[in-house]
């Protein structure tokens, strides 16, 4: 069908593919489309299927022209795309270039399309870099401040008997706005909201303002807000809350002791043995942490020396799918999450200009990685990633087969494969790269780095 077809390479990955379908091929789609139809056309004085062409072309020959337009479009795209390199991507759509278009029946038919391909990926030097790494140290202190998290953990909330709230407290309030006269302020009323005294972890911020209540007491908190503050409804803006303390609660906290240890997990019998495990675990968590320190230093490197046109196709899908993890992490649809962020004066197009620095060296980077991949000729069996699976199952004490089965079931295997792949490619940078030694750094200073 196709007389001629060329790829010529645009921006950002893109090419546009021009077509041109032989006249003979053109008249043949046109007449056999008008036969398809004259075999069941009914006009007033013409028996079924006996209309005459001309008449037929006469009141329908401007459809018929469209329809065959169509259908050579979508027939010369499909034989194009047969045995070309530059293929599209699965996730786009290939965008007729010409906007008015239209069917000469003397004529061959010329067309162009547009599509994203995937892109060219020749990475840069990724052999011989140089990463550092920095001397962590886990102390008594480290190890104490685990210790306490898990005592609140296992606290029981009960009730205070006596005294006013105190930091950590359990708070349960009502509280409503008030306008410049005092009365509450339509629509703004909210019961039985539950507050920890001394955590911001409220719209209004008044956690510290609770301390000091009362069981059934209630004041008029005023609050200033600064023009900067995360919530658009508060930027700048004085409020007047009327606030009543119904209930106080309290942690009761468990004493430190081999009991305590016991509570925690039958692993434990003494103290002692608890403290152990934490410090293997806050070693194991600080060895995690720098490993991902390194290779993102390391991909930072290769990634500046490696020129990659992304596809826009490809960035708007890795938007997408960002958009619709948010709404599951809000547990809403992504359209409830719009409708939320126009409440607090922002769309979704200027989230995703947000995200898009972002997203984009996250799609580089993963591009990048899976290239180094094939040049490195890495490869996991479906053995190997059983047998991860089986190991992830039994660090968390959970029978390992039903996982294997809704792994095998679900096509999720393949996940298992690419993240082993990556760890092994990561290693094998790391072999090959110069580790120097960095600063000391905190426990805690190296969790709160990013990356």
């Amino acid at each position: 069908m196709i007389q001629e077809k060329k790829i010529e390479k645009r921006e950002n990955s893109a090419v546009q593919l021009h077509i041109t379908i032989p006249q003979d091929e053109v008249r043949v789609a046109y007449d056999d489309l008008v036969k398809k139809y004259a075999k069941s056309a009914q006009i007033k004085g013409f028996r079924k299927g006996k209309v005459p062409r001309d008449i037929l072309e006469r009141r329908f020959g401007e459809g018929f022209r469209a329809e065959a337009l169509q259908n050579l479009l979508e027939a010369g795209l499909e034989e194009a795309l047969k045995d070309v390199e530059e293929r599209p991507l699965p996730y786009t759509r290939p965008t007729l270039v010409e906007e008015d278009l239209e069917l000469d029946l003397d004529a061959p038919l010329s067309f162009s399309v547009t599509y994203d391909v995937f892109p060219d990926v020749t990475p840069g030097t990724y052999e011989g870099l140089t990463v550092t790494e920095p001397k962590v140290s886990i102390t008594k202190a480290d190890e104490d401040r685990e210790l306490e998290e898990l005592r609140q953990q296992n606290a029981l909330i009960i009730e205070k008997e006596e005294g006013a709230v105190a930091e950590g407290d359990i708070v349960t309030v009502t509280l409503e706005e008030l306008d410049d006269q005092g009365a509450p302020l339509e629509a703004t009323r909210q019961e039985d909201i539950t507050i920890t005294a001394g955590q911001e972890e409220n719209f209004y911020r008044i956690d510290k303002d609770l301390i000091g209540f009362s069981r059934g007491e209630t004041r008029t908190i005023e609050k200033e807000y600064t023009s900067d503050d995360d919530h658009e409804s508060l930027k700048g803006q004085k409020k007047r809350l009327q606030v009543t303390v119904s209930t106080i609660k309290q942690r009761d906290v468990p004493e430190l002791d081999d009991e305590f240890a016991q509570d925690v997990s039958d692993e434990f019998e003494t103290l002692k043995d608890l403290r152990k495990d934490i410090k293997q675990r806050l070693t194991g968590n600080a060895e995690k942490k720098v490993r991902n320190m390194m290779i993102d230093e390391l991909m930072n490197q290769i990634s500046a020396n490696t020129p990659l046109d992304i596809p826009a196709s490809m960035v708007q899908t890795e938007l997408e799918s960002s958009w619709r993890g948010l709404a599951e992490q809000y547990r809403a649809t992504p359209e409830q999450l719009e409708q939320l962020l126009t409440l607090q004066g922002k769309t979704r197009d200027e989230i995703f200009d947000e995200w898009r620095p972002s997203a984009l060296e996250r799609l580089k980077r993963s591009l990048i990685a899976q290239k180094l991949i094939e040049l490195e000729k890495i490869e996991i069996s479906d053995d190997e990633a059983e047998e991860q699976v089986r190991k992830d199952a039994q660090e968390r004490k959970a029978d390992p087969e039903p996982i294997l089965e809704y792994y095998r079931n679900n096509n999720m295997l393949s996940y298992v494969k690419q993240d082993l792949a990556e760890r092994a490619l990561f290693d094998r940078l790391l072999e090959k790269s110069t580790v120097k030694a960095g600063d000391k750094i905190k426990y805690l200073d190296l969790m709160a780095e990013n990356g």
